[in-house]
Formats: structure tokens, sequence, C-alpha cells
């Protein structure tokens, strides 16, 4: 048997005492009943295996891997709860079960304990205000001294197996199947800041919501290529929109910069290295001509030289949007994901003064 929400248990009972404190008769059989009730809906006993219709949300934070390796894990663990706290409070708010923590993933159910026609509605409102969070808790990291973080959500609906799963000694209740993999696969494609669709979720929600761009990917695990919408807003029941993107408000110019950069599996920095030239560059991201292909949504540490403002090698972390030959080149481009302050500034003062 485990703890569905140890907070919300805590307030309910909070008010339940509250409630019944002044009453002549609160030891009483109807007061207990009503504790017993309280507890035994916040617990998930042995649940058989059944197939169900739910709608998983994935997150996962961009520009981590840098913070972790920056600052102690003292600091990065009081990050990471302040996150935490805060997504779980909006989770809990739109009626979602958190699946788990994955270091610095969220896995949210809807619909898993309990079926409701909002559950997709749900699901993405939950998304976007997710998103808008962000700032507060970027707010607080910058009055630390820390840098900002952001992050991806991909979003999908679909059957799924849902049971508990485990033994005597620990079992949790979870869902597994393959919609669970491909809401993976769509999170991992989802750039900063941004909030991916699968086809799935994008059918039984288009008369509420505004997507942008429209983009359909090679996944693991699948033969043919999967569409991904790039979610804005959502009208109904309540009217939010996703928050704007610091790269799209970036000025580009053109440039001649050397790169290193080392590609990241699974969150691991691999040792070999590659060359490229930056030949354009923003606050953001930068264009790029390789001598070789990079695989699109690859991550990578790269080191750029800024020397001719005065500034070393910095380290910033980046993932590739497309990569495409031209002629004997490959062109590709990439979007900053982490940045430490000292390279961004010295980023933002090379390209304000090409402009």
């Amino acid at each position: 048997m485990q703890l569905l929400n140890q907070d919300k248990l805590i307030d309910e009972l909070i008010t339940l005492f509250e409630s019944q404190l002044s009453a002549p008769n609160f030891r009483s059989q109807s007061t207990r009943t009503k504790i017993l009730e309280t507890i035994q809906k916040n617990l998930i006993a042995d649940i058989s295996a059944e197939t169900k219709n739910v709608s998983i949300l994935l997150s996962d934070l961009r520009g981590f891997t840098a913070m972790s390796e920056k600052y102690s894990p003292l600091l990065v663990i009081e990050l990471l709860n302040r996150y935490f706290s805060r997504m779980s409070e909006i989770i809990d708010k739109y009626d979602g079960v958190i699946d788990k923590f994955m270091g610095d993933s969220i896995m949210v159910l809807f619909g898993a304990i309990k079926s409701s026609s909002d559950d997709l509605t749900n699901a993405i409102a939950c998304a976007i205000e997710m998103q808008m969070a962000m700032s507060e808790i970027n707010h607080i990291s910058q009055s630390l001294g820390m840098e900002n973080l952001y992050m991806g959500i991909g979003v999908n609906t679909g059957e799924v197996v849902a049971g508990t799963l485990g033994s005597d000694i620990y079992r949790e209740y979870t869902v597994i199947g393959d919609q669970v993999n491909l809401a993976s696969r769509v999170e991992a494609h989802s750039l900063r800041g941004q909030i991916l669709l699968t086809e799935n979720s994008y059918q039984l929600a288009k008369d509420k919501i505004e997507v942008g761009e429209v983009n359909k990917v090679y996944v693991k695990g699948k033969t043919e290529p999967v569409t991904m919408y790039e979610l804005k807003r959502i009208k109904h029941p309540k009217d939010l929109t996703v928050p704007l993107r610091e790269i799209r408000k970036s000025p580009r110019v053109a440039a001649n910069i050397p790169i290193t950069f080392q590609k990241i599996d699974q969150k691991k920095i691999l040792t070999e290295t590659f060359q490229g030239i930056a030949v354009d560059i923003s606050y953001g991201g930068l264009y790029a001509t390789l001598d070789y292909s990079i695989a699109q949504f690859s991550e990578i540490k790269m080191k750029v030289s800024l020397s001719i403002i005065g500034s070393e090698n910095s380290d910033i972390y980046a993932r590739v949007l497309k990569c495409e030959k031209i002629d004997e080149q490959y062109h590709a481009h990439f979007e900053f994901t982490a940045i430490d302050e000292k390279a961004k500034k010295a980023l933002k003062a090379y390209v304000d003064q090409m402009i």
C-alpha cells in the first residue's frame, strides 16, 4: 500500500479536525469513519492490472547537467526541492497524480486513478502553468546567484496498463506501455520552455487549444515518423498561454567563431570532441558549419571562443534543432540550454557590439 499524496492527506485531516473539534461528539463513530475515509482515499492498495485511457505529462529540466556540475550537491538538492514543491502544487491543483520523480524529471498521470472528461485539458493547462511557474523558480535562483533553468514538457494520451507493481517490501501504482514510451520520446524532443503534444492529444483537444509549429520526427521504437504539435494556448476551461521563450526575442549577427563540442548521452558527457565554425550567433543559439552530420535533437556541451571580446572559452550546453547538408558542408542550428552568467554577458556584449 502506498501513500498517494502526503501533503494533501495532511491538509484534508487538518481541515477535518478543525471542523470537528468544536463538536460535542468529536470522538463519535461518525468522526472516526470520516477520518478513516480521508486516509483510505489517499492510499493505494493492491490494484489489479487493467487497461485505461490516460493522459501522461512528462517534464524535464534543460541545463540541469551544467547546474549540477557547477554547484554543490546541497545547493542542487535545495533547488530541486523548490522546483518539485512548486510543480507539485500545480499538479495537485489540476488533479494530476505524480507517478514518480526521476532525477530532475517528473511523470504525471491524469485519469489513472479516477477518470474524468477533463483529464486531457487538465494535463494541458497543468503543463502551461508549470512553464509559467519557471519564472518564479528562476527569480529565486537569480537571487541566490544561480543561473536560469528551462523546462521541456511532452503530453500524450492513450491506452496503458495500470496497476500495482512491486513486492511486499515495496510496491507502487504505475502505468506501463507503448504510450508511456511515446510520451517520453516526445518530451525528449521538446526545447526549453516548450510543450509538445502527440497526435492523439492534439486530435482530442484541438477545439480547445492553439498550436504553432508541427513537426514530424523519427523516434526510437517507431518505424513511422511521429507528429508533434507545439502548444501555444488553451482556451477552455481556462485561458492560458505558454510563455514566450527567450530565444525568439534575440537578434542574430554574422560571426566566424571556432567551436568545439562533445555529445551528451543519457546526461553523460562523451569524450570524443568535434569542431566547427559558428557563422551566425544570437543570445540564445548559433548556426554553425561542420564537416560531418549530427543528429537532430542531440544534446551537446560546447566551447565557444569569445576571445575577441576578452573572454576565455566558455562552456555552453546546447541542443541541435536541425542539421542539413548544403553543398559539401553540414549546416547545424543549435539552441543553448544552459549558459553561465559570465558567458551570457560576454555573448550578449559580442552580439550587441556587432549589431
